[in-house]
């Protein structure tokens, strides 16, 4: 039930619930899940109160988060494995290390020989059952530290490449060096490693400058709080 169209009594949030949250830009989802815990905690004047969420987004990217509370938690396991779709752009031309613009480009190539026919083939590739590399710049545990941090401090380590699938890659707008795009995917698929790696397939370079989560599983990011709302609602 979506707290949005139905609202759900205090009670029911403190016991078990379940929201559908548009995360803001520029915010973890870790973020998201401290303030609504906070607004919780501050609503029933407890100490502890169970948050969490289904699917960690980027701090650049936006869109729809599934945010479990109370004895729903338990649940979070069973959202984490519905397929996403995302829609966002792909800026060619250019790399950076962590196949998004959070990092500095540190690379740069022509674009000039990109025509349809190449972007065809580039976007077939992608489709089905494919191995990708994780991005060093990820929260993957090795030796039990995220990658991101050995990243920060110059440390690269080898990572294997891991299976998702890709159930629909739509090119959605073409303006050199800019393309929108629509993926669905499995859990676990790396939306910039596609951004990376589809510029190598069209002999050029690529990164995620733009990426929106619109549908985990059946739920939409239509039927999705704003942030700024949800806070009013459980302050009210």
């Amino acid at each position: 039930m979506n707290v949005k169209q139905n609202p759900i009594p205090y009670e029911q949030l403190r016991e078990g619930g379940f929201l559908l949250v548009d995360k803001p830009q520029n915010w973890t989802s870790f973020d998201v899940v401290n303030k609504i815990r906070y607004c919780l905690k501050k609503r029933f004047q407890i100490k502890k109160i169970k948050v969490g969420h289904a699917g960690t987004l980027d701090p650049m990217a936006t869109g729809l988060l599934i945010i479990c509370t109370g004895k729903f938690t338990k649940k979070l396991h069973e959202y984490q494995g519905f397929p996403k779709e995302y829609t966002g752009t792909i800026t060619l031309g250019g790399t950076t290390p962590s196949y998004d613009k959070e990092t500095e480009i540190n690379a740069e190539y022509p674009i000039s020989h990109i025509d349809e026919e190449l972007m065809e083939q580039g976007r077939q590739q992608f489709l089905g059952d494919i191995e990708q590399i994780p991005p060093m710049y990820s929260a993957i545990k090795v030796d039990g530290q995220p990658l991101y941090k050995k990243a920060r401090k110059g440390i690269m380590v080898e990572i294997k490449p891991r299976p998702v699938s890709i159930y629909r890659f739509d090119l959605n707008r073409v303006d050199l060096p800019e393309v929108d795009f629509l993926i669905e995917c499995s859990k676990g698929t790396y939306i910039r490693s596609i951004a990376n790696d589809y510029g190598k397939a069209l002999r050029s370079g690529g990164y995620l400058s733009k990426l929106v989560r619109t549908k985990i599983g059946e739920y939409q990011l239509e039927d999705a709080w704003n942030l700024e709302e949800l806070v009013e609602y459980l302050e009210a």
